[in-house]
């Protein structure tokens, strides 16, 4: 039975706490609201387990949060990806490869697929500010 105010909360009657109610519609109405695909784009993400979700129109399976599909935290890191946060850790590659010249060879490769995978022209929706930066650390990156 569901009501205005607790809407589908109705079912627990008095039990269990105000809090403890409240937390949960605020849970539930994230959890039953419709989700985009990350593949296909259409809304219709269903959840099949706790972290796990499904595409009912294209198929596509993948983890996600316990509720949601999508999670602050993975978000965060999904941004940090396509950014290149990590990109300051090659000066630390390139450091070792000075040290160590048996490495040289594998550390060039390496360097030469990170600079071209950070390359702002193979960017798309980055501002111009990021793309500015990653030219700069680029420059920085083969002056050194």
């Amino acid at each position: 039975m569901a009501t205005k105010k607790v809407k589908r909360l109705g079912r627990l009657g008095v039990r269990y706490g105000v809090g403890i109610r409240k937390r949960l519609l605020k849970i539930e109405s994230e959890q039953f609201a419709p989700h985009n695909c990350p593949e296909c784009g259409a809304p219709k993400v269903k959840r099949k387990a706790p972290g796990i979700f499904y595409c009912k129109k294209c198929g596509y399976e993948f983890a996600g949060g316990a509720y949601v599909p999508e999670t602050m935290t993975g978000n965060i890191v999904k941004k940090m990806v396509l950014q290149k946060v990590f990109l300051p850790n090659m000066r630390n590659l390139i450091e070792t490869e000075q040290k160590a010249p048996e490495f040289k060879e594998e550390t060039r490769k390496i360097v030469e697929q990170a600079v071209e995978t950070v390359n702002p022209e193979n960017h798309s929706g980055h501002g111009k500010k990021e793309k500015k930066m990653a030219k700069k650390k680029i420059k920085k990156s083969k002056k050194d």
